[in-house]
């Protein structure tokens, strides 16, 4: 018998409750996050919370000096980093080295572990990026950050009970090679009582993020039933989760049949030809891409 919403609300509160240790965002990036949300900030006041902190003074140099970027020269000052990114980019990237480090547990099966979710992850938030700037959409840092945390749920079940995350995945295994028989969301129900969608917007609130960060995680496979003022970005993650999921390798547990939604593939004038070149873009991104974990 499906659970209920009241139900599932209940199994999140009870992982979120058990695991602070990853409910709770390093203070630095908290800190950013409320100095970008002010209005009345500049760059020198993030530039020295920044400065405090050499991992992510290193962080933020090396991705506005990668690729992903594409700006002219190196840029060695974290002053002109955050004067050529803008604030709100230097707090996704800050918010996205704080996400790394949770994405850290080693194998759990021999099919699955937290570096392929980490992979995916990105693969995902760099196809956002990609799928934002083909259509124009002009999403960009919004998009990528979007594209990495909407699976962060499967990280909760990863830290909360290892073991119910196991017998997840084997139930959507069972007897196949290849493909999945039944979709991780389904399993997940079964053994958690709630879903990764449901556990990665119960995080997303903990943490006070915007609203669609959090629509990204708990819609991204039901986007038609997200809130209205979110769909664009949780479109968006849609089609790129389908995309990441559709490369060699790809994470595929919670994609049976690696469908895109007709309502997706309409609103966002989605081609099948405009897909292929999007995948192949994406495989090359990857090879390219500097944001390791």
């Amino acid at each position: 018998m499906p659970a209920t919403q009241e139900q599932r609300e209940q199994a999140v509160e009870s992982a979120l409750r058990e695991i602070s240790h990853i409910a709770t965002l390093p203070q630095v990036t908290l800190k950013i996050i409320e100095l970008v949300e002010d209005p009345s900030s500049t760059a020198q006041d993030l530039h020295e919370v920044i400065s405090n902190d050499p991992a992510l003074c290193s962080r933020i140099l090396k991705v506005v000096n990668s690729s992903f970027y594409g700006l002219p020269g190196q840029i060695a000052s974290i002053n002109r980093a955050i004067v050529m990114l803008g604030l709100n980019a230097v707090k996704n990237i800050a918010i996205a080295a704080s996400l790394a480090k949770l994405f850290r547990g080693g194998e759990l099966t021999p099919v699955f572990g937290a570096k392929d979710l980490w992979e995916h992850s990105n693969a995902v938030a760099i196809g956002c990026k990609l799928i934002s700037d083909r259509l124009g959409m002009g999403l960009g840092d919004e998009a990528y950050l979007a594209g990495l945390i909407h699976d962060i749920g499967i990280m909760i079940e990863m830290q909360y009970d290892r073991t119910n995350l196991i017998e997840a995945i084997d139930q959507c295994r069972a007897g196949m090679d290849g493909e999945p028989k039944v979709g991780l969301l389904e399993t997940e129900a079964n053994v958690f009582g709630a879903d990764h969608m449901d556990f990665g917007k119960g995080l997303c609130a903990k943490w006070k993020f915007p609203a669609p960060f959090a629509a990204a995680a708990g819609y991204h496979h039901k986007p038609t039933e997200a809130p209205t003022e979110c769909k664009k970005i949780v479109y968006v993650v849609h089609a790129a989760d389908v995309l990441a999921s559709s490369l060699e390798g790809g994470f595929k547990l919670d994609q049976p049949g690696q469908k895109l939604c007709p309502e997706v593939r309409e609103e966002l004038k989605i081609s099948d030809e405009m897909f292929v070149d999007l995948l192949a873009k994406l495989e090359e991104s990857l090879a390219e891409s500097t944001h390791e974990m």
